[in-house]
């Protein structure tokens, strides 16, 4: 898949010192930071007998997602039915979609897709849902696991109660086409709580809603063969909780300002570092202590605030959004800003949101560009 940044930077590949004339703004991976936080996460998974199904929302690509799947994962997640479609489409393999597909067009796509991608799964939270996929199933001539999505408390997707749980599942089974694979329980909104100690009581607390379901299940007869949810906020605390047997984790390999804002590991350092940057270039300095860099509200998510400066800019030095494409870096008191043609790196605030106004990952080592990875499922969010 080429993109606008293979036209422009294929010539800087291997080239030393080629990652300084890399036109910005850049959406830039350090390789040797983001291949530490892939296997580190493998590594902890392996060691406490989880299965590791990434998020692939966080990335969006299948270069990652087969890096992910070597270093042992099962395979990866995609929060929604495009995402899946490119991934499947580029040879990925394992996936589960995580958002429920509703009855309408999509169920005839997720049929079709089930035809072409081995071992995919997709959750489902209402009756109505079951009995559209069920008959588009059968028209496609395919199979499909679904997962019975479990509302944690947040009420955006997932069935509410235990009873509704038993009667998903049942329903599951009794569809043509479908196989009953387990539930999924994701606690989304707890894993950016900051302090471990806070963040580790809401997810037990919500954790003991799931071990009541589960505990339903079984006496139904439908205890599930895969537990699946959790995060990169909340990867230390599943596993000591004990009751997922598989992680979902995604933003570890990247990190961004969210989970640096985080005690992620109890009384340690956070195992994982920045990978992850938008690189940008000074455009104007005309001003004393300021700077404009052609990085603005296009370059990054903004629902959380402006982007921490990496590298590029004096110490103490801030960001502030100035318009469409530009963003203004005031130094402290005294100090110079960046010179007119400087690159300056931002961390940014949320990964997610800011890979998807990209085409490409430039992979870079040192000052070296290295490789560039295609987002496949940049904007696939239908």
């Amino acid at each position: 898949m080429e993109t606008a940044a293979h036209r422009l930077h294929a010539p800087l590949i291997g080239r030393q010192g080629g990652r300084a004339d890399l036109n910005t703004p850049a959406l830039v991976l350090d390789l040797d930071a983001f291949t530490r936080n892939l296997e580190t996460m493998a590594a902890f998974a392996a060691a406490r007998g989880l299965a590791l199904r990434p998020h692939a929302k966080t990335h969006k690509c299948a270069q990652i997602a087969r890096r992910q799947i070597a270093a042992g994962a099962v395979g990866v997640c995609c929060a929604k039915l495009g995402e899946a479609e490119a991934l499947a489409d580029a040879g990925i393999e394992g996936l589960l979609i995580t958002s429920p597909v509703p009855p309408g067009p999509g169920v005839r796509r997720l049929a079709a897709l089930a035809r072409r991608s081995p071992g995919l799964m997709a959750v489902v939270d209402h009756l109505a849902a079951v009995a559209a996929l069920g008959a588009a199933l059968v028209e496609a001539e395919a199979e499909l696991t679904l997962l019975v999505d479990i509302d944690p408390g947040f009420h955006r997707t997932g069935v509410a109660d235990a009873d509704a749980a038993v009667a998903l599942a049942q329903a599951i089974v009794a569809a043509p086409g479908l196989t009953y694979g387990g539930v999924q329980f994701y606690c989304g909104v707890q894993q950016h709580i900051g302090p471990y100690a806070d963040r580790r009581a809401a997810i037990a607390s919500r954790t003991e809603v799931l071990k009541a379901i589960l505990a339903r299940l079984s006496e139904a007869g439908l205890a599930p063969a895969l537990v699946t949810g959790g995060g990169t906020g909340s990867h230390q605390i599943d596993a000591e909780l004990g009751v997922l047997t598989e992680i979902q984790a995604g933003s570890y390999i990247f990190m961004d300002r969210q989970y640096a804002d985080c005690e992620l590991v109890e009384a340690e350092a956070t195992p994982f570092a920045q990978s992850l940057m938008v690189e940008a270039r000074v455009v104007s300095a005309n001003h004393a202590g300021a700077a404009t860099v052609d990085a603005g509200l296009k370059a990054f998510s903004t629902e959380d605030g402006p982007p921490p400066i990496l590298d590029g800019a004096p110490q103490g030095s801030t960001y502030r959004f100035m318009g469409d494409e530009h963003g203004l870096i005031q130094a402290p008191p005294a100090a110079a800003a960046p010179a007119l043609g400087a690159v300056v790196r931002f961390a940014p605030p949320h990964c997610d949101p800011t890979v998807n106004l990209y085409d490409a990952y430039h992979v870079v080592r040192g000052d070296t560009l290295v490789d560039i990875w295609p987002i496949e499922g940049r904007g696939r969010s239908a």
